[in-house]
């Protein structure tokens, strides 16, 4: 056993020499997510929809790492594709995909309409199926990889105002059982973060409510929102050798929401 236990490194949390897609990368908890990785070693490509990006580089390159981005709309096949063919192009392979890019439009349920349920539906949802399906295979030709979806409380919880988010993050969670159950034979580790209340320019209006602001950091047992910082070692563990064996798990990292 000894000599089993002996085989662990530290070295198992680094990612240096791997490359890493992350969606929606250039701002909020995309950014994080894209400079934790970069901190941990690996080279960065971002897709984009917009180019407001400058920061993110400044960030990524400060670390020593090569950054790629890539003004793209993921619900259109052409530009997965595109995202798909310039990274190999760039660096030969795809160790990490992060699906986090996704939007979310608020309207009480009886007044939704059609039009916003397929926009979410799209980016949350039909987007990361895609987008995973075709980067999967390229893993699997590779024997090995790592994707990690982002959920949401809302993966487990139905929430107000919000339908087509929640079933897409449920929809996010199940995807990620899924081609678990399809792909760990391949040496692919597929998991999902779901974070929690996060403070981001997309959670503003929510924390300057001061009624609902607190009504949330009551139910919250760390007391405290969480900052983007909070998710970065957990795409860390994810991306890295050190979870080899986690595999079709959704990861709350929400404080305690959960729980209380």
């Amino acid at each position: 056993m000894s000599n089993i236990l002996d085989q662990f490194s530290m070295d198992f949390f680094r990612l240096d020499g791997k490359v890493a897609i992350v969606t929606g990368g250039n701002t909020g908890l995309g950014q994080a997510y894209a400079v934790a990785l970069a901190k941990a070693g690996a080279d960065i490509v971002v897709p984009a929809h917009n180019k407001d990006w400058d920061e993110t580089r400044e960030l990524i390159e400060k670390e020593g790492r090569k950054v790629v981005f890539i003004q793209a709309d993921l619900t259109k096949k052409e530009d997965r594709k595109n995202v798909i063919d310039v990274t190999m192009k760039e660096f030969k392979k795809i160790d990490v995909l992060v699906n986090n890019a996704g939007t979310i439009r608020r309207a009480p349920l009886l007044e939704y309409k059609e039009e916003d349920w397929n926009a979410v539906m799209d980016i949350n949802l039909n987007a990361v199926y895609f987008l995973s399906q075709e980067v999967a295979k390229i893993m699997a030709e590779q024997g090995s990889g790592k994707i990690i979806n982002v959920a949401s409380m809302l993966a487990f919880q139905g929430g107000k105002f919000v339908p087509p988010y929640t079933a897409s993050k449920h929809g996010v969670a199940g995807i990620t059982k899924a081609f678990a159950n399809e792909l760990a034979c391949k040496n692919i580790q597929i998991n999902a973060i779901a974070p929690g209340y996060i403070k981001t320019a997309n959670t503003a209006p929510i924390r300057a409510d001061k009624e609902r602001n607190a009504e949330i950091q009551s139910r919250i047992p760390a007391d405290r929102w969480a900052e983007p910082f909070d998710l970065m070692g957990a795409i860390v563990f994810l991306a890295s050798k050190a979870s080899d064996y986690v595999n079709g798990h959704v990861l709350a990292v929400d404080g305690g929401w959960l729980v209380r």
